[in-house]
């Protein structure tokens, strides 16, 4: 997860506001399962990417209960088209070294 928490927030939130707890339960759903990150991992996260402009949030009432809801500006969708396009080079590259079926001839 090193390295990869926001752009899993922010992937998370493309295109939907969601509360805390829903990021939480959207992510564990996107990924299978494998995704079962603790509040105490992400709404620091969450936080620190409001302190730098990639989300907005603003508090709501849902069923009786406060919670607070976030967004993406515009600054977070860059940043996330940025993680995406980082993110299918690293996977080329290390596709080209796992997924390589034959062992590479050596001058």
């Amino acid at each position: 997860m090193r390295g990869h928490l926001d752009a899993l927030l922010l992937a998370t939130l493309d295109g939907r506001d969601l509360h805390g707890y829903a990021i939480i339960e959207a992510l564990q759903a996107r990924s299978g399962g494998a995704l079962d990150l603790p509040t105490g991992t992400v709404y620091p996260a969450l936080r620190r990417l409001e302190s730098i402009g990639h989300l907005t949030s603003e508090w709501s009432v849902e069923s009786g209960r406060r919670r607070r809801v976030y967004r993406l500006t515009p600054a977070g969708r860059q940043a996330l088209a940025s993680e995406r396009t980082a993110w299918r080079q690293f996977a080329g590259v290390i596709d080209g070294v796992l997924g390589a079926d034959r062992t590479p001839t050596l001058p």
